[in-house]
């Protein structure tokens, strides 16, 4: 099934089901070791606009198909997923440095995304509306409301989840109907790929799901503001999202932005437990997650007993390359890493105090832990996407939901206490897309509404919420003669 799609390490693009190359290709560099893990083509606009044309003209038979078809190919696709998460776990493991157990984890995840997503599907039902329940109409009127496909649906899909971020924009997507364009980040196109080679194996239509791979400056604007782009998912940076929400006109779309979650820690906490999920939340893979804790909250009066708990569970991390399960790998590159070692020199330089790490093998970060962080500082509001995580000490409730809510990010918050009413009423009052309560923040269980607010993104993932997304009402009115 894969051999279709590489020869010597040069990938290939799904279009109009075969397997094609560019005249142009961009390395893929591990950043484990900095081996060259493939080639991928870097499509020209010109190539990008045939694919486009193709997923146009495919997508009519496919939405015509019965909605039972289409779930059955999608369950092939998530039997296939599991048929294959070792090679695919290898594969991650080398092209983006997550740790085995994670990769695992996403994949297996993915394929029960699938299936449900498959399920979901066949509750898509539209509704009869009579006109005589509205003043002044008779019984002469019936509209019949049904959901179509919204059409060409592109997917554009990050680094650090680039088996489960994809397969959670084409599912949905296929189930209700509609074409895909996966567009996958540079970094982790390779995994994507044979995700979307899993579909095509499965029984997707040809031309109904393809892809295009290439430098985002270079191709990004062009597919974006495309004519015959009818829906746009993306998850990425909240600068990148920003500037495809301005540039892409009336396109309905989903965005899935940055974060910067907090952790507030009451007096009545659990400190054992909080510490221990809070250390987990903030450091697996590295950080490198919308939904990592990326700032703590906490009560002065128990800063101390949590602070505590933090370094005796950051001190039993593993650091190290991803085949051997370690918590802290490699980052995606130096770039990231420099980043990183940005927001601690500037925390350092405001008199915050380093309690653990500061220490960097070329992209590998140690976990770095800051106590007596200010909100002068940058590391109280800017998301390092790293191993990195500042404690904020504040004397009350009121003063940590401020904090929280200053952010221009909105995604999660996780509230620890034991007092049932102090947990709802913060969460009443916090600006975030959810809340967790006593729970590190996280995404999923799949069918949760996933969502963000102000520069965390817009639109509700969610699998039933997703395929609501990428769907469409159409209502055919009748009018019956008395």
């Amino acid at each position: 099934m894969f051999n279709s799609i590489v020869k010597d390490k040069n990938y290939k693009n799904l279009f109009n089901g075969d397997w094609v190359t560019s005249n142009n290709t961009i390395d893929i560099i591990s950043p484990v070791d900095n081996s060259l893990v493939g080639t991928i083509p870097a499509m020209s606009k010109d190539e990008a606009n045939i694919v486009i044309q193709n997923s146009k003209a495919s997508q009519k038979n496919w939405a015509n198909m019965a909605i039972s078809s289409r779930a059955e190919v999608l369950h092939k696709a998530a039997a296939l997923l599991d048929e294959n998460v070792d090679y695919l776990s290898q594969l991650m493991q080398v092209e983006i440095a997550k740790d085995k157990h994670s990769c695992i984890a996403e994949i297996k995840r993915t394929a029960d995304f699938i299936r449900f997503t498959a399920d979901a599907g066949k509750h898509l039902e539209g509704e009869t509306i009579g006109a005589d329940n509205f003043p002044g109409f008779k019984k002469n009127k019936i509209s019949f409301v049904t959901k179509v496909p919204v059409g060409v649906v592109l997917a554009i899909s990050p680094f650090n989840y680039p088996i489960n971020l994809s397969a959670s924009k084409i599912a949905p997507a296929l189930i209700g109907g509609n074409s895909v364009i996966l567009k996958p980040s540079t970094q982790g196109a390779i995994s994507a790929l044979h995700l979307v080679a899993i579909f095509h194996e499965a029984g997707v239509p040809h031309g109904v799901i393809n892809t295009i791979t290439g430098r985002g400056c270079e191709i990004g604007d062009y597919l974006v503001t495309h004519n015959d782009i009818d829906f746009i998912n993306f998850t990425g940076s909240t600068q990148v999202g920003k500037h495809i929400a301005v540039i892409a006109g009336m396109v309905p779309m989903i965005m899935e932005l940055g974060g910067k979650d907090a952790a507030i820690v009451l007096c009545d906490a659990d400190i054992e437990s909080a510490g221990r999920d809070i250390v987990t939340g903030a450091f697996s893979y590295s950080g490198q997650r919308c939904t990592a804790v990326k700032r703590v909250l906490v009560i002065n009066d128990v800063a101390d007993s949590l602070i505590y708990e933090l370094m005796k569970n950051i001190k039993l991390l593993k650091i190290g390359n991803p085949e051997d399960d370690c918590d802290i790998t490699p980052l995606i590159d130096n770039k990231a890493a420099d980043y990183v070692q940005e927001l601690i020199d500037d925390a350092l330089g405001h008199g915050a105090t380093l309690l653990c790490g500061n220490k960097r093998n070329a992209n590998l970060f140690y976990p770095t832990l800051f106590d007596n962080v200010t909100t002068d500082m940058r590391l109280a509001w800017e998301e390092p996407f790293g191993p990195l995580l500042p404690v904020i000490r504040v004397k009350n409730i009121k003063e940590a939901i401020d904090i929280a809510n200053r952010s221009v990010y909105g995604l999660q918050t996780s509230v620890y206490t034991k007092n049932i009413d102090d947990a709802f009423n913060i969460a009443n009052k916090l600006e975030v897309g959810t809340v967790q309560i006593n729970n590190k923040p996280e995404r999923g269980p799949d069918h949760f509404p996933f969502s963000g607010t102000k520069s965390s993104g817009m639109g509700t993932q969610g699998i039933r919420y997703s395929i609501e997304a990428m769907t469409r009402l159409k209502s055919t009115v009748l009018l019956i003669n008395p």
